[in-house]
């Protein structure tokens, strides 16, 4: 390999490479050649891996799905114990504190990758659409363990948690907020659901 550099998992660390250009410079400079360059590969690398360089952004957004997936088994694991507004803040925090916003941000700003993943059976706002169904999934584990109100709307709360996390991370260039402050946000959300299961 030109660089020298020995690639056990080119996939991964091309992943890698991309995340930390998203989070540094944004979306709009990620390129093949940056990717590459941030990985510190050859930039044959990437493309003898992928057909080309939109196969490879459906393919990272749908590695980062995957670890949504993967924390959804956790959190629904998790439901009867602890608080229910403790769960889901450190679930947003989890979520939100990855490099989910910056992801967010490429899905919106390519409609191809946008196009594809829907093609993959991606629903709604890739990564975000995922997302919700982890905590629709987890309120439902609490309502069936009655912690939350048996008529409470799960995917209407889903929704709201989500879309205000998302809005609470995305509008913030320095530090992500306190947590302090998401869960606030939690409780706010989520204080009729509970307190009605209590009557």
């Amino acid at each position: 390999m030109p660089t020298g550099i020995a690639l056990r998992d080119v996939r991964e660390q091309l992943f890698d490479a991309a995340e930390r250009i998203l989070l540094r410079d944004g979306p709009n400079a990620l390129t093949s050649r940056a990717v590459t360059t941030e990985a510190g590969c050859a930039k044959g690398v990437l493309h003898r891996h992928f057909a080309d360089f939109d196969a490879f952004l459906a393919e990272l957004v749908t590695d980062r799905i995957r670890r949504v997936e993967a924390q959804s088994a956790a959190l629904r694991a998790s439901a009867g114990t602890g608080t229910v507004a403790g769960n889901l803040t450190l679930a947003l925090l989890e979520l939100f504190g990855s490099v989910a916003v910056a992801v967010v941000s490429l899905v919106i700003s390519r409609d191809g990758l946008r196009a594809r993943l829907r093609q993959a059976g991606s629903a709604g706002l890739p990564l975000l659409g995922e997302a919700t169904t982890m905590i629709a999934a987890y309120l439902t584990a609490e309502r069936e363990m009655g912690r939350i109100a048996v008529d409470a709307d799960v995917d209407a709360l889903a929704l709201t948690l989500i879309g205000s996390a998302h809005l609470l991370f995305a509008g913030r260039e320095d530090d992500p907020p306190d947590a302090a402050v998401v869960e606030w946000i939690v409780t706010t959300a989520i204080a009729d659901a509970v307190q009605r299961r209590l009557l």
